[in-house]
């Protein structure tokens, strides 16, 4: 690895597997510092575990990121602790049970869209200064294919990722003539637990490897990045 994000404080939520345990790892090999946030101590700590031996000490926030409390003090402490934030990876996302759309439950609804649509605008609210406080601040939101698919049965998840990909688009444009550049990424078929559960009959060898799309967001991360409001797609 070439430590090409050496010291940039970065916060990566839904850290503790799959996509985000990967990106974590590798942004530890680039010499990042870590604010790796989860709802699951345990897994935290095993990738605290993991991230150790190569010479890092993450910062720990096991939390849930709908807590709104939660997140302001998250903020408040990192604003204190740093004073700024240079790259954001808002991960965290659940898949909610597929089921025709006049099945769902309110709560069940909400829910998902707490997870994969509201909380990441409690990021940008509790965030966007901090970022401008970086040099080259960096926002990088992970999205779906089924956000621009239609799709029987996936009803909160796909909504929510629709609505996410507007809400970022749309603050990358408010924010197009600052030092902060604003994507998206569709990693396509990964190796994970939510594509587990979607496709459990499928051939998980047909899938990438959670490390595989650890390079684009590297390259999103850059300090010499000039890329904003955009979707960029994992290459097969």
């Amino acid at each position: 690895m070439n430590n090409t994000l050496k010291d940039r404080v970065t916060l990566i939520t839904g850290a503790s597997r799959g996509i985000g345990a990967a990106v974590a790892k590798r942004f530890a090999m680039e010499g990042a510092h870590l604010i790796l946030v989860s709802r699951s101590k345990t897994n935290l700590e095993k990738i605290d575990d993991e991230i150790r031996p190569l010479g890092k000490r993450p910062t720990l926030v096991p939390m849930d990121i709908t807590d709104e409390t939660k997140m302001d003090l998250m903020a408040s402490e990192i604003s204190k602790r740093f004073g700024k934030i240079d790259i954001l990876i808002g991960n965290a996302a659940i898949l909610g049970p597929l089921s025709p759309m006049s099945h769902y439950d309110t709560k069940t609804w909400k829910n998902v869209f707490d997870v994969n649509l509201h909380a990441n605008w409690k990021l940008i609210r509790n965030f966007e200064m901090l970022l401008k406080q970086s040099n080259a601040g960096r926002a990088i939101f992970v999205t779906s294919g089924v956000a621009r698919k239609t799709r029987a049965y996936w009803g909160p998840y796909s909504a929510s990722k629709a609505a996410l990909e507007k809400m970022i688009l749309d603050w990358a444009e408010e924010l197009k003539n600052s030092n902060i550049k604003i994507n998206l990424i569709d990693p396509g078929r990964v190796k994970t637990d939510m594509r587990k559960a979607a496709y459990p009959g499928e051939d998980p060898n047909n899938n990438l490897d959670p490390e595989k799309v650890t390079d684009l967001f590297v390259k999103l991360s850059s300090s010499s990045l000039e890329d904003s409001g955009k979707i960029f797609y994992q290459d097969k």
